[in-house]
Formats: structure tokens, C-alpha cells, sequence
């Protein structure tokens, strides 16, 4: 408490002493004065000094009060706003009696004259900027971003409402904002608007690289107004400014390094874009001007309407063309710098590698505790894998739109499934990546709550148990029958590994699949496989039904999982089968999964099974969410894979989709929808 007492005679001292160095030492340097900031040498005519020294004196000022700073252990944001409003009151109370003195008036008229000075104001930012730039800060705090993203969207709403208001420099909204200062500022305020607005979207998301666009849109319009003049928006400006620099340990995701070049192709093809159509245009128009087209008369009138400087209308042409060419420049102006910036802040892009000694790690994890029947699906080809330090575990996932899409619980013993989920988390929160599991159990719900994960119910997975099934009673009777009619007719089925099949019925089982798919993309993520002969023996299996001629009429593809359960990945046929040939192709694989000592067989995911299954009782929100899923039948057969397997009167395991925060479930949605290829556009891979 004694050192922070400490504050106010240190700030006196300190201030005290800037003002006496400038009083003894100011050196005539070129370039722009601070008038007044000698305030008793104003009858000598002395009572100007060069900006640069005087930003030096106060530069060293901040750095001394910053040490203080940090003695004293002060937050860094509350230290620079303290120093600076305090050194802005020294000198305010210092110009003020210095006036008094001087010109011989009241000390009401002396302050008023003081407020302004230029002096007053800069000296007071100078500390806080310094302050803000060199003192300590306590650790980052989770809303803190928010709070900089808030102030920071403040600030571009008030640039840009400065921007567009007609008249001069004045009332309020035009005093109060950061940008009010000369036609330079003016002119440049639109994009400054466009740039803090996009920056303060990365800011809420801790974004770094929006934290440098931020810092150099405020850096810039402080020096704007140092330059051309200081009013109340410069507190605004300084403010903003000092906010930036104090929190800046909040914004510590880094950027994709691949971004860069994207930017930069970004920006010179939207320049080399602009500048061929204004030369088209004013070509096209040049009898318009009131002078010769030249390559200099052209690159100033692009330049003047990308700054909007001419928003009102070029004065060198007539007609409409005045009109709307500078407007069209501008909107093409905002437009480029809105897709550069976005270019430069964007999440980092992912795509699926795959190395060998990855996947198999992966494979042999899977062997080994894969007992979860979606396990043997991370195997696909088109997942990354992430493994704790040591590959004891690991999780499997693809980033689409921004979004990681995990796919299954994680995979590993289950002390250390927690490791591997906390490790996930802050690799995806380093990238700025929403989180999204898909297919969650709900055993390992509890162990995702302990990482501030939340879950949704998705669906249910048919479980049939091969030890108790049995095509007795009347209940299964249509199953029955269908396998009766199948045999009848001459069918047989075949168990095969994927080494045991040969070329010819290999062809035979792809061109099955690729007239059953026909255009339609090969869908599914979590629970199928992407190919047909992608895995091997220990993790595959094909039930194969041969049609009388002896040709391959349908299968099912399955996945093995720990050598404890088949997986349904996906069951084509040929459109000729007979009615209840998949039917019995699961009796058929459920038989030989019993005599193989395979105690499960995994059929379809329905999701929503439990509010589209007829006899649930269901409440009124959820009678309203039954009848929006049944609108979705012909896109999604959701009710169709519910009625099948209820056939198999199987056992069913509620499956869920983990996310971060609601807010998120729209994105999450959407990518979750992308990656199971039910939407036009595909993920984004690296």
C-alpha cells in the first residue's frame, strides 16, 4: 500500500522535472511545434518547442513512471490510465497558473486557455502510451478481449459515422471521434472504420494478428491528430491506443503463417484490379474532364476517390461520371480492404496429413482400446490425428469452416483420455478453431464436463446383441420372412476379409457401391468408412450377397472394433435385389459375428431416434422438433433408418454432439452437415 501511496508525489516529481527540462534545453528542431508547452516564456516568444523534443522529454517521463509501475506492482491498464490522467492534471493546473501569471487574468480564464492547449493533452497521452507500452501485467483474464473488442467497435462506428456526416469538423459526434482532424484524417476515416470493426470481430476471438491491425489503425489516427491539430477526440484516440498496448497479453493466438501470402496476393490483386478499372473508366469518359487524360491526371483521381476525397463528385468531370466514378472507387476501396484484412485475421486453414508412422500409432491404438464401435472409423483417410506427448491416446478430426470437428470419444486408456481432450482444447483455442465432437458416448460425457464442454443429444446407435438375437416370434416375423424369401430364391451370402476377396469380385463390389451411390457424394464421417478397401484385415469385413447367376448383387461393408464388435459402414445392393435383401444380409452377418465370438453388431446411427420414435412421450417443445425433423424425410430418410433398425429390436445407445458454447451450434451445425457431405461445399483441408 506504501509504494502505491507513493503514486502521487512520484508523478509530481517526475512531471516536475519533464517541465524543467524543457524549460532549460529545447532545441530548435524541424518539423511541427507544440505552441503553448512553455507557457512563462510566452512573452519572449519562446513559449513553443519542437514536437520531437518534447515527445522525447515525455518519452523518457513514461519510461520513469512505468519503473514506477512496476515497483509498485500496478495493473498495467490501471497504471497507465492513473499516470496519465495524473500527469494530464499536473499539467492542465501547471499551464493554467503559468497563464495567470503571465498574461495577468483570472485563473478561471488562465484554465480555460489551459484546456486548450495542446500541450496538456499530449503530455498526458505521451505518459499513458509509455506507461501502458513498458509496465507490467497480471495475467490474462477471459473477458478482457470482450471488453478490448467493445471499446475497439466503439471506436470504428464513431470513424465511420465522422466519415460519412456532411459538414465541417464540428458537434459532437464529430468532436468525440478519434479521426476529427483535417482533411487527411477525413479521408483516411472509412478505413479506418472498416479495419477496426474487422479487428475488433479477432480481438473478441484473442486473435493477435487483430491486434496489430487495431494497434496501427489507433497509432495512426493518434498521430493524425498530433499532427494536424488536437481536440476531445483525442482522448478517444489515446484511449483506444493505451486499452490496445495494456492488454495486449490477452491476444496471443497467432496467425496462420500461410495467411501472409495470401494477404499480400490479396492486396495486389485488388490493386491492380481498381487501377485497371479506373483506367477503363476514365478512358472510356475522358471527354468528360476538363483536361488531357495523362497517367498522373488518372492516378490522382483514383487516389482521391479511394480516399474519399472527392465522395461529393470529381470537379474535373462533368455529368453523371463525377457522380458516381468516385463512390464506385470508394466501395471498391472498403470492399478490397474488408477482404484483405479478413484474409490476414482468418482462422488458421487445416488440412489432413496423414504420416505413416501416424497412422500407425492410430491403427495399433485402435487394436488396443478401440472397444467404442465408431473407434475403427477414425482410421479414415481424410483425419488428422492429435496424440498426447507421449502417443498413449489421441483423437481424430478435420477442421471445416473454422471449426474442429472431432470425430468419436477419444481413443487410449481411460486416464488418459482427459489429458488428450485438455491438450485438443488449447491446440484448437491456439488456432482460434471452434470444437465440435460428433458421436459422443454418453460414458464419457461427465469427462468432457471437467473441460467446460457441453453436450447435445444427437441420435441413437442400433446395438444388436449377436448372443440373444434370434428370428423366433412373431414380433420379427416380417425379418423372418425376408430371409426365407432370399433363400428361396437362390441367394447365398459370403464372409470375406478384404485380402480374401479377388480382381474380379473386387469390380464387382465397386461398381455394386458406385450404381447404388450414383451422383450423390460418398457421405459420412463418423460412422463410416471412405473407402472400400482402405483397411485391412484385422479392421474390415464384407458380407457379400451372391444373387443366383453367381454375380455379387449388394454387401455390407463393416468396420471391426478391438475384435469385440462389427461397425455397419455402409450396405449398396443393386436396385434389381428382391425386397428384404438387406435384411437378411445383417441376419446373415449377426450369425456369423455369434459364431466368431463377436458379441456386437453396430447398425445405423438414427438421429433424434428418441423424439421420432412413435411411442414417445414427448413434451410440446419436442413434439415441435419431431414434426420439423419430419419434414426433413425426403433429404434425410431420418425416420426411414429409424424404422429399419427397429426391426432388429436392438439395443440403443444415445449418442451426443460436444461443443464449447451455444452460441456456437450454428457454425457447428453447418460444418457438422459439411463434413458428413450432405452439403454442397467440402471441408478445408491442408
Amino acid at each position: 500500500m506504501g509504494r502505491k501511496l507513493a503514486g502521487l508525489p512520484i508523478v509530481i516529481l517526475v512531471a516536475a522535472a519533464a517541465t524543467g527540462w524543457m524549460y532549460l534545453a529545447h532545441p530548435s528542431l524541424g518539423g511541427p511545434h507544440v505552441a503553448s508547452a512553455l507557457p512563462l516564456d510566452e512573452l519572449a516568444h519562446h513559449a513553443s518547442v519542437s514536437l520531437a523534443w518534447y515527445l522525447l522529454i515525455w518519452a523518457v517521463a513514461a519510461l520513469l513512471l512505468g519503473a514506477y509501475a512496476q515497483w509498485a506492482r500496478l495493473e498495467r491498464l490501471t497504471a497507465a490510465l492513473v499516470l496519465g490522467l495524473g500527469v494530464g492534471v499536473w499539467s492542465y493546473l501547471q499551464s493554467g497558473v503559468s497563464i495567470a501569471i503571465v498574461r495577468q487574468v483570472s485563473l478561471q480564464s488562465a484554465l480555460d486557455s489551459a484546456g486548450r492547449s495542446q500541450a496538456v493533452y499530449l503530455s498526458g497521452a505521451a505518459v499513458a502510451v509509455g506507461t501502458a507500452a513498458v509496465a507490467t501485467a497480471r495475467r490474462a483474464e477471459a473477458r478482457a478481449p470482450i471488453l478490448v473488442a467493445t471499446v475497439v467497435a466503439v471506436g470504428g462506428l464513431l470513424n465511420l459515422v465522422h466519415a460519412v456526416l456532411p459538414g465541417d469538423d464540428s458537434g459532437i459526434l464529430h468532436t468525440i471521434t478519434p479521426d476529427a482532424v483535417g482533411p487527411l484524417a477525413h479521408a483516411a476515416g472509412i478505413f479506418a472504420a472498416v479495419a477496426l470493426l474487422i479487428a475488433a470481430r479477432g480481438l473478441a476471438r484473442r486473435r493477435h494478428r487483430a491486434w496489430q491491425i487495431a494497434v496501427w489503425v489507433a497509432a495512426l489516427s493518434t498521430s493524425l491528430h498530433v499532427l494536424y491539430g488536437l481536440n476531445r477526440g483525442t482522448l478517444a484516440s489515446v484511449i483506444v491506443l493505451v486499452v490496445l498496448l495494456a492488454r495486449r497479453q490477452d491476444f496471443d493466438r497467432p496467425g496462420d503463417m500461410t495467411t501472409r501470402w495470401r494477404a499480400a496476393a490479396r492486396l495486389v490483386t485488388s490493386a491492380s484490379a481498381i487501377t485497371l478499372y479506373a483506367l477503363v473508366a476514365l478512358w472510356l469518359n475522358r471527354m468528360a474532364a476538363d483536361q488531357q487524360l495523362s497517367p498522373g491526371f488518372a492516378l490522382r483521381e483514383t487516389l482521391d476517390g479511394v480516399l474519399a476525397l472527392h465522395l461529393r463528385g470529381s470537379p474535373h468531370f462533368t455529368g453523371a461520371f463525377g457522380d458516381w466514378f468516385p463512390l464506385s472507387l470508394l466501395l471498391l476501396g472498403i470492399a478490397s480492404t474488408l477482404w484483405v484484412l479478413a484474409g490476414w485475421i482468418a482462422p488458421w486453414r487445416h488440412r489432413v496429413v496423414q504420416e505413416e508412422r501416424e497412422r500407425a500409432v492410430a491403427r495399433a491404438l485402435v487394436h488396443a482400446w478401440g472397444v467404442d464401435t465408431l473407434a475403427p472409423f477414425v482410421l479414415r483417410s481424410d483425419k488428422s490425428y492429435f496424440f498426447t506427448a507421449d502417443e498413449a491416446a489421441f483423437l481424430a478430426y478435420r477442421v471445416v469452416s473454422g471449426v474442429a470437428i472431432v470425430s468419436g470419444d477419444p481413443i487410449g486408456p481411460r486416464d488418459r483420455l482427459g489429458e488428450v481432450i485438455e491438450r485438443f482444447v488449447a491446440h484448437a483455442h491456439h488456432r482460434d478453431w471452434r470444437i465440435a465432437i460428433l458421436g459422443a458416448s454418453e460414458g464419457c460425457l461427465p469427462l468432457y464436463a471437467e473441460h467446460g464442454l457441453h453436450a447435445l443429444y444427437h441420435g441413437d446407435e442400433a446395438i444388436v446383441d449377436t448372443a440373444t438375437f434370434s428370428l423366433e416370434g412373431r414380433a420379427i416375423r416380417k425379418v423372418r420372412q425376408s430371409v426365407h424369401r432370399l433363400e428361396q430364391a437362390g441367394y447365398s451370402a459370403q464372409v470375406l476379409r478384404p485380402s480374401e476377396i479377388g480382381d474380379v469380385l473386387r469390380s464387382e463390389l465397386e461398381a455394386v457401391a458406385r450404381d447404388w451411390r450414383g451422383d450423390a457424394p460418398e457421405r459420412g464421417f463418423v460412422m463410416a468408412l471412405d473407402a472400400l478397401f482402405a483397411l485391412g484385415d484385422e479392421d474390415a469385413l464384407f458380407v457379400i450377397g451372391i444373387a443366383p447367376d453367381g454375380h455379387a448383387a449388394g454387401f455390407l461393408h463393416f468396420a471391426l472394433s478391438c475384435g469385440s464388435a462389427l461397425s455397419l459402414s455402409s450396405m449398396p445392393r443393386l436396385r434389381t435385389t428382391p425386397n428384404g435383401f438387406n435384411e437378411w444380409l445383417i441376419c446373415e452377418a449377426v450369425g456369423w459375428a455369434r459364431a466368431h465370438g463377436i458379441a456386437r453388431v453396430s447398425l445405423n446411427f438414427a438421429p433424434f431416434a428418441a423424439l421420432l420414435a412413435p411411442e414417445a412421450e414427448l413434451s410440446g417443445l419436442q413434439e415441435v422438433q419431431r414434426r420439423a425433423l419430419l419434414t426433413l424425410k425426403g433429404h434425410f430418410q431420418l425416420d426411414n433408418l429409424l424404422a429399419f433398425n427397429r426391426k432388429f429390436f436392438p439395443r440403443w445407445e444415445r449418442r451426443f454432439v460436444v461443443y464449447e458454447r451455444r452460441r456456437d451450434l450454428p457454425r457447428v451445425g453447418i460444418a457438422a452437415l459439411a463434413a458428413e457431405a450432405y452439403l454442397p461445399f467440402q471441408s478445408e483441408r491442408k
